[in-house]
């Protein structure tokens, strides 16, 4: 059977994970590869289809997960600059690190599978009790190709 374009009839799902031997220790995420790499060779967007482009095979969902503890010191500080106004600098860059670290493992993944773009990406985040922060990345790991 021939690959057609997501949603297609003939469309073809791509092949599941390989599975990991025996006796060998599972590694959850490979080290991420230098961002240049992503940037050049690889596409993440938010929008479930991208103009110009199809959509060959579908790898299923991948995604990038941390979890982060609050420094109790940094907290202090944000509360007393949260009550005179301005940006909480140190906290941001905390989010970005968190972000691009997500971001960073949801493309490894994506890669691993054999998928050249990742389609629908998204961000979530929660509160795991008083001091811990869940930031997941995920979205449909993809391979694309040009349109004619």
């Amino acid at each position: 059977m021939s690959q057609q374009p997501y949603g297609q009839p003939g469309y073809q799902q791509g092949p599941p994970p390989q599975q990991q031997p025996q006796g060998q220790p599972q590694q959850q995420y490979a080290p991420p590869p230098q961002q240049q790499q992503f940037q050049q060779n690889f596409l993440c967007v938010t929008t479930n289809d991208i103009p110009g482009y199809r959509i060959d095979t579908v790898y299923g969902e991948v995604f990038g997960l941390t979890v982060r503890s609050r420094n109790a010191f940094s907290q202090m500080g944000a509360g007393l600059k949260s009550m005179f106004g301005g940006e909480l600098k140190g906290m941001t860059k905390a989010l970005m690190d968190s972000r691009n670290d997500v971001m960073q493992r949801m493309i490894q993944e994506a890669i691993n599978r054999g998928a050249n773009a990742i389609v629908g990406m998204r961000f979530d985040t929660s509160e795991m009790g008083d001091v811990w922060t869940e930031i997941c990345a995920y979205g449909t790991a993809v391979t694309i190709s040009r349109q004619g």
